[in-house]
């Protein structure tokens, strides 16, 4: 194809998609339109940011934008006229388009309570979602004693987590009677309050806020047991809503998100959307993965280099890592045909849950240390049958007591062995980027962008490039 390409969204999804078209398409016209004003940035790693592990520039995305491609941010589209193909921005321009893609993401839940205005929330309250909101609750922390985080979901729990690496006493209030019910079940939400008591973060279950009273000095939340707690800042993690005025305003078919088919096309053939503001199957993913498949299967299409390109959905696989908690969760934890298997060690904080049926993985469960999380992923993600002995994936441990991991050492490890789920990254592409000249891990994460979604497989992709570097030319061959 030849023509003009305009992107709405310069998050994860329209800067991934912009780095692809640049790759691929040299008769392209591309524009990116992002309302924000900075550079993309990676939104995963804003609670590692809040953390204080990493510093603003770590969470930049190092796409490669090459010629052909305008990148404008801190201009917003506020209109799409289909007839005429073209978007109006709001400093009044209007960009022409031969095929425009939505990537316009999603925006924070702000709940609707006595007190929280979403046009303009008060001073100490912040939705967890973008940059600015980020810098804004590092701002407030740095004075503050008492952290107030709504929401126990993952982002709630991340957020949390990096307020009291900061120092902060911070509790959760979350409606359900346990955390994070979209991945885990009632046990290991229960064990999972436990590691985070240990970790200064405390949580207050089953009980629904009523009403916020918020000043310069502080911030009252009052909750439906007539209690209120008090503290330095409320954080808002409630969850994400699609943003979808733009395609509802263009006439496009909108359900929870805009509705798209395997070629990520809308109900107007002209216009693909990909990301957060998407909806491919029964709901929006809000993942990083999915966005970046979308992103890649759009450019295939609009390049001309795959025209039978299309969407697959791949299994999700959910991971918080924070200093101190280490999860996975996959599949449907609501259960479901096959056999149930669980372990839990409450002193140790360890919990480990799968659901086999038909001698395949359907779903798992695994909170604190356990040695085979790398196996049991992979079991998941590829459909591969499961072992005889439940016991290797469950404990970690096999019959004899060996540790049941991916592979004793990186050469052993199968080349079609995905080393990062964000970015479908193979143990073999990681050798091959060595074998094209990479040397280092920053020149092999450039090279094949493992490690740069949520970040959890970092310690995997190094220790590869460790082996890499020490290993003998015929092992790395094998």
């Amino acid at each position: 194809m030849t023509g003009r390409v305009v992107v709405v969204g310069n998050g994860m999804a329209g800067a991934r998609l912009a780095a692809e078209l640049s790759g691929r398409g040299e008769d392209l016209k591309v524009t990116v339109l992002g309302a924000e004003p900075h550079r993309a940035y990676n939104r995963i790693m804003l609670s590692t940011l809040l953390a204080g592990k990493i510093s603003e520039p770590d969470v930049e995305l190092a796409e490669a934008i090459g010629r052909g491609v305008d990148l404008r941010t801190g201009v917003a589209v506020r209109a799409i006229d289909r007839a005429a193909r073209e978007v109006r921005t709001d400093d009044g321009d209007r960009i022409r388009y031969d095929h425009l893609v939505l990537a316009t993401g999603a925006r924070a839940v702000v709940p609707t309570l006595p007190g929280l205005d979403p046009a303009r929330l008060p001073e100490r309250v912040v939705a967890f979602r973008t940059l600015a909101d980020c810098r804004r609750i590092l701002a407030l922390a740095g004075g503050a004693r008492r952290a107030l985080v709504l929401g126990g979901g993952l982002l709630g729990l991340e957020a949390a987590r990096g307020l009291a690496t900061r120092g902060l006493d911070v509790a959760v209030v979350h409606r359900v009677p346990y955390l994070m019910e979209r991945q885990l079940d009632a046990v290991a939400g229960e064990m999972l309050a436990g590691t985070l008591a240990g970790l200064g973060v405390t949580t207050h279950l089953a009980v629904a806020p009523v009403a916020v009273a918020a000043d310069a000095t502080g911030v009252r939340l009052t909750l439906s047991d007539g209690r209120s707690l008090a503290a330095d800042l409320l954080v808002l993690a409630c969850g994400v809503r699609p943003d979808t005025a733009l395609a509802e305003a263009a006439g496009l078919t909108v359900r929870r998100g805009v509705l798209v088919d395997d070629r990520l096309h809308t109900n107007d053939p002209r216009i693909s959307a990909i990301g957060d503001c998407a909806q491919h199957g029964a709901a929006p993913t809000g993942l990083v993965a999915p966005a970046w498949a979308q992103a890649r299967v759009v450019a295939q299409l609009l390049t001309g280099e795959d025209s039978l390109a299309r969407y697959r959905p791949r299994p999700v696989v959910t991971r918080l890592k924070a200093a101190g908690i280490d999860l996975a969760a996959m599949g449907d934890p609501a259960g479901g045909p096959g056999e149930e298997l669980t372990f839990a060690d409450p002193a140790r904080g360890t919990y480990a849950r799968l659901r086999i049926h038909d001698e395949r993985l359907a779903a798992a469960i695994l909170l604190g240390d356990n040695p085979s999380v790398g196996t049991v992923i992979q079991l998941f993600d590829r459909g591969h049958p499961v072992p005889a002995d439940r016991r290797s994936l469950l404990l970690g441990r096999a019959v004899g007591g060996a540790v049941a991991t991916p592979a004793a050492s990186p050469a052993l490890m199968p080349e079609a062995a995905t080393v990062c789920q964000c970015n479908t990254v193979s143990k073999g592409a990681l050798v091959n980027c060595w074998r094209s000249g990479a040397r280092t891990f920053d020149e092999v994460v450039a090279g094949t962008r493992a490690g740069t979604g949520c970040g959890g497989c970092r310690d995997a992709v190094a220790g590869i490039v460790d082996w890499l570097s020490r290993a003998d030319p015929v092992e790395v061959g094998r």
